[in-house]
């Protein structure tokens, strides 16, 4: 008898279900707010945004394109997801902003420098000591210098959304490497800029241009012995176990920015760009604080865990370098243009000590 009142209570839930799903449009249209499953509502209708970047999840970029996602998820309920393809495992450094302007991923990261091969005045960033602090370069990149460089963009069909921050670049080296004349005869690996070139040639070091993803094997092989990067760059490709020195002088700043092919950009909902500029700028002023606190920390996790020698630049010594990585400016100033370059000369100033 119990088992028969059992089949009555499963038909009759049966039947209820049954009636759900036929009738679901009749409840609605009476103003009923029926349960959703987030999994399947709104499929067809959900934008999905490929993110494509070249580093490992657990750097400052990586973090926070995992993070911008969460913040879009939330922040447009569902309506768009955000897919991240990190460690280049869609595209590579030299094939993504292509990939972008023909929409083939909606969203990249990539470096600055790589951005000089189609906007000349995005050499700037490259420049040696043109920030000669964090205050100095928050202050550029958040105020009228940054939305020059971003409304440049326009012009090939970029929108430009923030500027992701990694620290400053590091100098490691087979050699000691700790006044001007120490580079001559080394040849470092660099991104794709003719500013790096120039910086280096100053001093008498030849540069190879690699991807990020192939300057490992590069250093082991010896193909190159030198290279510039961030702590968290050399922290999460094992740089430091083919590298014997390592020398920190914040001679250059190492940042991404964050851009959207323009015309799908302007294909969206104007609410939906509202909210996924929202969980851009949230993501942004967080990674400032997160990337300096990983490369201090991975710092750290370097000394402990490996050989390589640490030196840090004395202010005698960063002064030095200073001075005589400076010197290339002038043969910049026509190409990034006189009077951007100007305004962010006075802003330096305005910071060195």
């Amino acid at each position: 008898m119990r088992a028969y009142g059992g089949y009555i209570v499963l038909i009759g839930i049966g039947v209820l279900v049954a009636i759900y799903v036929a009738f679901q449009s009749f409840f609605t249209s009476f103003g009923f707010d029926l349960p959703k499953d987030e999994e399947q509502v709104g499929m067809e209708d959900q934008i999905v945004i490929k993110f494509s970047h070249v580093v490992a999840e657990n750097t400052p970029k990586g973090l926070a394109a995992s993070r911008f996602a969460d913040l879009v998820d939330e922040y447009t309920d569902h309506r768009v997801k955000i897919e991240v393809y990190p460690n280049q495992s869609l595209y590579s450094d030299h094939e993504e902003i292509k990939a972008l302007q023909k929409n083939k991923v909606q969203m990249i990261a990539p470096t600055t420098s790589k951005i000089t091969n189609m906007s000349e005045k995005w050499m700037l960033l490259d420049l040696p000591y043109i920030f000669p602090t964090d205050e100095a370069l928050q202050e550029a990149l958040n105020g009228e210098v940054g939305d020059e460089l971003l409304n440049h963009l326009h012009e090939v069909d970029i929108k430009g959304l923030a500027f992701w921050s990694n620290n400053f670049k590091q100098i490691t080296s087979n050699d000691p490497i700790r006044h001007p004349e120490d580079f001559a005869g080394k040849n470092f690996r660099i991104m794709p800029s003719p500013v790096l070139e120039s910086q280096f040639r100053q001093f008498g070091a030849s540069t190879s241009r690699l991807d990020f993803n192939d300057t490992f094997k590069s250093l082991e092989i010896k193909n190159t012995d030198s290279q510039e990067n961030t702590i968290s760059n050399i922290y999460s490709k094992k740089l430091y176990e083919v590298q014997k020195y390592l020398t920190i002088s914040n001679h250059g700043y190492l940042g991404y920015v964050v851009m959207m092919n323009q015309s799908f950009w302007e294909e969206l909902p104007v609410d939906i760009q509202q909210q996924i500029q929202r969980a851009m700028d949230d993501t942004t002023a967080w990674l400032w604080d997160k990337s300096k606190e990983m490369n201090e920390n991975q710092l750290h996790e370097i000394e402990q865990k490996s050989n390589i020698e640490i030196y840090t630049l004395s202010e005698k010594e960063r002064k030095e370098w200073m001075e005589a990585m400076t010197d290339i400016y002038p043969e910049f100033e026509s190409t990034i243009g006189k009077d951007l370059l100007d305004k962010m000369e006075r802003l330096r100033d305005k910071y060195i000590e």
